[in-house]
Order: C-alpha cells, then sequence, then structure tokens
C-alpha cells in the first residue's frame, strides 16, 4: 500500500511538472498590440524559428477590457482586472478607482517580480521600457534594473537587457523586455496597415539579433523565452470584444518545454506569471487566478 502510494506521488509530481530542472532564467520578449492576423501577415522569421522550438498558441484571450495597462498587469500578476483592480490605462497609485484585494505595504499588488524576489534566493530582475504608464502598478523595490526610454525607442533596452542577463548568468533571473511601437503604428496608421505590419517585422530583426547574441554567449539553451502581447486591434484603436481585439499570439521556449508544438488548451494573459512561477518552482500567492497549460511541458 505505501509503495503504490509513493508511486502515485511520483507520478502527480512529474504530470504537475515539479520534477522537471528549475529554471535558470526567463526573458519575455513582450510587444504591444499584435493581434494574430498581424503576426501570421507579418514576415518573422527570427520570432518564427524561435517558437518552432517550443509552444505556440495563436487563441489565447485577453482580459476585459483589451487595453493596455490591464493586460499587460495582468501578464505580470497573474490576475485579472478584478483581483490586481488595473482597469484602465490611467492607473495610477493615488488614483485608484477600484481596490486591489491585497496589496503589499507600498499599495501594489503582488507581482511575479515580488513573489520571485520573496522566494528565489539571489533572484535578479529587469523591467525595459518605453511606454511611460507601463510601470505604475509595479513596486519597483523588487527589480534590479529598471530602463524607460521615450519617444518610442527599444534598441538600446534590448542592448541593456542582453548586458543585464550576460552579468548575471549566473543568478535566476526574469526579464521583461518591452515595446510598445508596434502598438503606436496600429494607431497611427491602422491595424493591418503596411506601416503596422512593418513594424512587427523590424521588431523581428532586433529580436533575431537578441537571439543570436545570446547563442554566443551560451545562453540561449538554458533560457526560457516567452513571446507575448496584450490585446490586437481594428481600424485605429482596441478596447471592444472582436476577436481581432480579444485574441494574441502567446509562446514559450526552453528546456522541458515541448517542441513544434500548437498550444491549444485554452489560454489567457493571466497564466504568463502562473507558468513563470512553475518555471521556478514557486507557489501561486492565493489571490491569483491564473492557471498553467500543462499540455505545453514534455
Amino acid at each position: 500500500m505505501k509503495k503504490n502510494l509513493i508511486l502515485l506521488f511520483l507520478c502527480l509530481y512529474a504530470l504537475a511538472g515539479w520534477g522537471s530542472p528549475k529554471a535558470k532564467r526567463v526573458v519575455m520578449i513582450a510587444l504591444d498590440g499584435i493581434s494574430v492576423e498581424g503576426f501570421q501577415k507579418a514576415k518573422t522569421p527570427h520570432l518564427d524559428a524561435l517558437l518552432k522550438e517550443g509552444a505556440l498558441s495563436v487563441q489565447t484571450r485577453v482580459v476585459m477590457p483589451s487595453v493596455t495597462l490591464p493586460n499587460w498587469t495582468s501578464h505580470l500578476t497573474g490576475s485579472g482586472p478584478e483581483q490586481h483592480g488595473v482597469a484602465d490605462n490611467g492607473w495610477e497609485i493615488g488614483k485608484k478607482k477600484f481596490p486591489a484585494v491585497e496589496t503589499d505595504a507600498d499599495g501594489y499588488y503582488p507581482s511575479v517580480f515580488k513573489v520571485l524576489k520573496e522566494n528565489v534566493k539571489n533572484m535578479k530582475t529587469a523591467f525595459y521600457y518605453n511606454w511611460i504608464n507601463l510601470f505604475y502598478p509595479h513596486n519597483k523595490t523588487y527589480f534590479d534594473e529598471v530602463s524607460y526610454l521615450k519617444n518610442d525607442a527599444y534598441l538600446p533596452n534590448y542592448e541593456k537587457a542582453f548586458h543585464f542577463i550576460v552579468e548575471h548568468r549566473k543568478n535566476p533571473t526574469l526579464v521583461f523586455l518591452y515595446s510598445v511601437h508596434t502598438d503606436h503604428a496600429g494607431h497611427n496608421h491602422q491595424w493591418m496597415s503596411p506601416e503596422y505590419i512593418k513594424s512587427i517585422e523590424e521588431a523581428d530583426v532586433e529580436i533575431g539579433k537578441f537571439i543570436e547574441k545570446m547563442k554566443e554567449e551560451g545562453l540561449y539553451e538554458s533560457t526560457h523565452f516567452m513571446f507575448l502581447s496584450d490585446h490586437g486591434g481594428i481600424n485605429y484603436g482596441h478596447g471592444g470584444m472582436s476577436e481581432n481585439e480579444m485574441i494574441v499570439p502567446w509562446g514559450i521556449t526552453g528546456p522541458g518545454i515541448k517542441k513544434n508544438y500548437v498550444l491549444e488548451e485554452p489560454n489567457n494573459t493571466v497564466n504568463t506569471a502562473s507558468v513563470i512561477l512553475r518555471l521556478f518552482k514557486v507557489k501561486q500567492p492565493l489571490p491569483w487566478t491564473g492557471e498553467v497549460p500543462s499540455s505545453i511541458f514534455k
């Protein structure tokens, strides 16, 4: 009887993914405003090659409303607006319209950065962005490096992120590497316009350079990469409930992840942080609602 219980425990342990090696580092490659249609139409050979090494969903749903700040906050907190309280792009720590179900001593809802900092020894975290509001829901206490660039600039942040990873190659690391220029191309020229598609293709070139440098440093094979977006768009905007606004691509590669796998399992932006905690073998906070799409694991 005892032997059977041990075998059952080991099977459940393996199925849950806890038996796999703990992640060394996770890099979130985050592009704002990428619709599935735009992602599929754009020529993105570097992203395609990367994601072929892992699992890709083209059916991932975003939280409502389909706007930027609620969804990136959901990616990074494992929760929707009903938990974290960020319901629009105007959220600031002193201008809350709806209270979070839980906050730290400074009034911030617990993010994946906070949870990892408090539970993983020598954890290093970094946040690179070029839309000023994006960092507002996050407590700077839990970051080793934060870099903001104005006027849609993003190339220097790719360089900074690479050097941060190299510097901390022996530490467990979580990097958020974001650009809003793709979203702005949609707002300025329309979603699916030549300019919008070009903005995705330009980002793909820089992602390719970043990946190549990771390979040259011997860091590629030991890194989990995630490709994320927050919403799509129609005409000149987003925020509604059309499929082009509410469904985005979502991908993950790295040790223990199935290769060339199409994720059919239901998925949502709130699941991103939950997956990251699973990779680092850290328990999810009680207020979080995200779930791990277990089929992505080998």
